[in-house]
This record gives structure tokens, sequence and C-alpha cells, in this order.
């Protein structure tokens, strides 16, 4: 029944590729474990997952996936009720979403705006597309236009991996992004970020990467593959590395949070900036307040003239 309920969260659910590998390694471990779906048995397996060390979040995770497994059961007519939610979980520490700052970010793009711009690419355009050389000026562009999508746009790692030929709408300078659950969204594309696909699309071309079809993928490696969720993390690890102001993990989703940070901070609404991340609710925008209600305090704090003597008398 596993695998009757994994291909339920893939063709009636949608869920992400990711999602259905975790959701299915957790039944599966917990079927190895010799779990029964029964509250007892579902307590001493969360202990058992406490005491190998693993962390509360990936315990809820494990729980969760049970939980949507017991349901699916119900539907099914093969279990009375869910014993899931019988059961206390581990309490989570709350985290605010990392993110790099406004400044940070600006530095890194213009830093690196030469492998991104006409003067760069007519020296691609010059030499063999066979050689070394071409191979690294494409590498590096792609690697730049990467950062540039997943900052602007804010999308997830799975979304730009997904974005094909016909994503892309030139005259509306639009891209439209097919996120979790199939849910279709357009994202308006500023003048710089439209003008650097553009010019990376003639680099692709140029070097006969992948086919110009509209169902054709939009980004290619330089070998002709289809993007793939590895090759993401190397090229923004790559590209933030050593970076001033980029510091902790470096990854496409604080990217993401990134941007709806600085959307917030410049004074745009949580509904506007909920479509553009795809939330399918007000809460999950909602946690990119903190950030700014914390920053807020350390000036507060900082600032204010009797916090400042309140530290002198400490």
């Amino acid at each position: 029944m596993i695998d009757a309920y994994i291909a339920y969260l893939r063709d009636v659910r949608r869920y992400s590729p990711r999602t259905q590998e975790l959701y299915g390694r957790a039944l599966h471990d917990f079927e190895d474990w010799g779990g029964e779906l029964i509250p007892s048995r579902i307590r001493e397996y969360e202990a058992h997952l406490i005491e190998k060390g693993l962390k509360p979040r990936t315990v809820h995770l494990q729980m969760s996936a049970l939980s949507g497994y017991c349901n699916y059961l119900i539907k099914q007519g093969r279990l009375a009720s869910n014993p899931v939610r019988t059961v206390r979980r581990p309490k989570m520490e709350k985290r605010l979403p990392e993110y790099y700052t406004e400044g940070a970010m600006d530095a890194y793009l213009q830093e690196s705006e030469h492998a991104a711009g006409e003067e760069e690419l007519q020296i691609l355009l010059s030499t063999d597309p066979k050689s070394k050389l071409a191979k690294e000026l494409y590498e590096r562009r792609l690697r730049r236009l990467v950062i540039s999508i997943l900052y602007s746009c804010g999308l997830r790692r799975a979304e730009l991996i997904g974005l094909q030929q016909n994503s892309l709408d030139e005259k509306r300078q639009t891209l439209r992004v097919r996120g979790k659950g199939d849910k279709m969204r357009e994202i308006p594309l500023i003048s710089s970020l439209l003008q650097e696909i553009s010019l990376y699309l003639r680099a692709a071309s140029f070097m006969a990467l992948g086919e110009n079809t509209p169902e054709a993928p939009l980004l290619i490696t330089a070998t002709g593959k289809k993007l793939y969720p590895e090759w993401v993390d190397r090229a923004v690890k790559q590209e933030l590395a050593g970076h001033a102001g980029i510091t902790g993990r470096k990854s496409p989703h604080v990217l993401r949070h990134s941007l709806a940070t600085a959307l917030l901070e410049e004074g745009a609404g949580l509904n506007a900036i909920k479509e553009v991340l795809g939330h399918s609710s007000l809460a999950a925008t909602e946690v990119y307040t903190h950030n700014s209600v914390e920053r807020l305090k350390a000036q507060y704090m900082n600032a204010h003239p009797r916090a400042k003597n309140e530290d002198r008398h400490d």
C-alpha cells in the first residue's frame, strides 16, 4: 500500500519528487522497524527516533508522513481512524528564515555582472563552442543566471529546474512558473533580468545545447542536460562563496527568503508577496514579518537612550 500511496501523492496530490522520496523513505523505515499503525507502537517509534538523535523537525516529518498515510488508508476503507493524531510530537524550536541582505546581494550582482554581459558574450561567440574556454564562459553565465532568477523571482529549486522555453514571455516581460500542486503563476521580470536571460539564450544557441521547442528546458548545463537539484545546489554555493556579507548557509531557498524579506522591507504587501512566492496560504508568508520585527528590535535597543543607559548600569 505504501507504493500506492506514493503514486497517489504523485498523480493526485501533485507532490514534488523530493517530498515523494522523503515520505516513501519515512514509511518504509517505519515498516522495516516493524511498526504497526496503532497509537502505542507509533509512540514507541517516535521515542526510537528521538533516541537515535534525530532532530525534532525530522521526527515531525516522519510523523507527518505516517499521518498522511493513515488518512489515505481511511479513504481506502482500510483504517477506521488516524492513530498518529493521538501521539504528542516533540517541541520544535522556531527558526526565523535565513536571508542575505539586499546590500550583500547587490554587491554580488555588481561583482559578477561581467559574466552576464554583452562583452563576455562576444568573447564566447568568437571561440570554438567545443573549447574549454567556451565551456567555462557558458557555465559562468549559467551559474550567474541561476542566482539572478532565484533571487529576482523567488523561485523554489524545483520551479527553476522546471522552467521551459515557453515559460518566458518576452513581450509581456513575465515568467510562467509551475509551482506546488501544479499551480501556475506569473512573475513580472525586471528589465535587467530579461536582458540577462536573452543573452544567455544566445549563448546556449551558440553552444548548440538542447532543443529549440516550447516544452524544452529553458536552462541547460554545458553538457546539454536539464538542470538537476545537485547541479543547482553546487552552482549556488560556488557563486556565493567568499562574497562579503553572504554568510551562513548558501542555498536556493535562502535566496527565495532573501527576496521575500527585501520585498517586505520595501513596503510590498503580504498578499503580493504571497502571490510572487506561490504560497497556498498567507500564514506561510507571514513568517517573513518576524525577520523585520527582530531587526527592528535590535535597532531599537541599540538606539534607544534608556536602553543604552541600562547597559551602562549593568
